[in-house]
């Protein structure tokens, strides 16, 4: 039982290493620009953290603009993109705005 769980464990392993990451700029158009509103969650998850992390910042900044807020909170961000990312890795058919929704909502219950 315990050489089945370490052969599973490997084999999972091995499959997420297998799933190469790409820069951001693979989803770009023929003039450089990303439909941010059409993004996939499996897009977002499998593009370099850096990429994501930018593009989780971009996001933010579009969001609070949206509100009319010019400032932002660099932990509650960080933390916030975070969790965008984690709901992406497991919902990979979803569009990032439909997971930067779900996240909004759920710290929302949290408060």
């Amino acid at each position: 039982m315990r050489s089945l769980f370490t052969i599973t464990a490997a084999f999972i392993g091995s499959v997420s290493a297998a799933q190469a990451q790409v820069g951001l700029n693979t989803y770009a158009d023929a003039k450089g620009f990303i439909d941010v509103q059409k993004l996939t969650c499996a897009q977002l998850a499998g593009t370099f953290q850096e990429d994501a992390d930018f593009l989780g910042v971009w996001y933010s900044g579009w969001y609070n603009g949206l509100a009319k807020k010019h400032a932002i909170n660099m932990p509650r961000a960080k933390e916030g993109i975070h969790q965008v990312i984690v709901h992406c890795k497991a919902n990979p058919t979803k569009r990032v705005i439909q997971a930067i929704d779900f996240v909004l909502k759920e710290e929302k219950k949290g408060r």
